[in-house]
């Protein structure tokens, strides 16, 4: 049986508004909540002027921003970060704002606010249907912004309480502490091996392509080809003791991926 623990950080619903009402209109004192919240938000956008506008807005209200300029880059930081909100244009040069939304829903249900200079209703349209929480067209001002914002937040639902933990009777992984023990030993594993197992339990029993991995376990995914995956799971498996066959809970599905599939205990 699969042990999971579980802690306010990992989809949690944005901190709470104390003192807001639906009649509030004042931004102000939404961000003097989010202040106290210490909201995290990764902004994913092509256009530098935009992302630095996009900064300078929000970290003057107190947040916590994290920037990506490609797609596939903003999939990757969203794994490590964990924000409390997106906010997402879309249209980006690599993967566009509906692929990486698509990526992002596979993961979590944080709220995603789009970005976008198509103001058609049809645009507007496909992105609630592909599960943005709320659209924002270019140009747009710091009070949208924010009321924008404070909208998303209250129409948030608190689903699953966030994954800290991961544990099958064999292995343990703890990513609050990104340590790993198999049998009760502790396991030093490189970062990548480390994003590479994490990356695996958190997705269980799914198959994740070698492209999937090598967006969210490598820091730099440019260049790198589909047998650097078999490699590094070859390394994964001899550290944690199951050899090069899959003999373990790590499975290749030939022609697909990868697979972690949990040991009963």
């Amino acid at each position: 049986m699969v042990a999971f623990r579980w802690a306010p950080v990992w989809r949690a619903p944005m901190p709470r508004w104390e003192g807001i009402t639906k009649s509030t209109r004042d931004p102000s004192t939404v961000v003097r909540c989010m202040r106290n919240g210490h909201i995290s938000v990764l902004v994913i956008e092509d256009e530098e002027d935009i992302r630095q506008l996009l900064r300078t807005m929000l970290e003057r209200e107190g947040f916590s921003v994290t920037e990506a300029m490609l797609g596939r880059d903003g999939v990757r930081l969203f794994h490590q970060k964990q924000p409390n909100l997106v906010i997402l244009d879309v249209g980006m040069p690599d993967l566009d704002g509906w692929q990486v939304l698509e990526r992002i829903r596979d993961m979590s249900d944080v709220p995603v606010l789009m970005l976008t200079a198509l103001s058609t209703e049809r645009d507007k349209v496909r992105g609630l249907n592909a599960g943005a929480d709320d659209y924002l067209t270019k140009p747009f001002s710091r009070v949208e912004l924010l009321a924008r914002i404070q909208a998303i937040s209250r129409r948030q639902v608190q689903r699953n309480d966030p994954i800290v933990s991961f544990e099958d009777g064999t292995i343990r992984v703890d990513f609050s502490e990104s340590q790993v023990t198999v049998a009760g030993v502790p396991v030093v594993l490189t970062p990548t091996e480390y994003r590479l197992l994490a990356t695996l339990v958190r997705h269980q029993g799914q198959v994740l392509s070698s492209d999937q991995l090598i967006e969210l376990a490598w820091d730099d995914p440019s260049g790198l080809a589909p047998s650097r995956v078999k490699y590094a799971v070859l390394r994964l498996r001899r550290k944690l003791g199951w050899g090069d066959q899959d003999d373990g809970p790590i499975e290749t599905v030939r022609g697909f991926g990868y697979r972690y599939r949990a040991r009963a205990r």
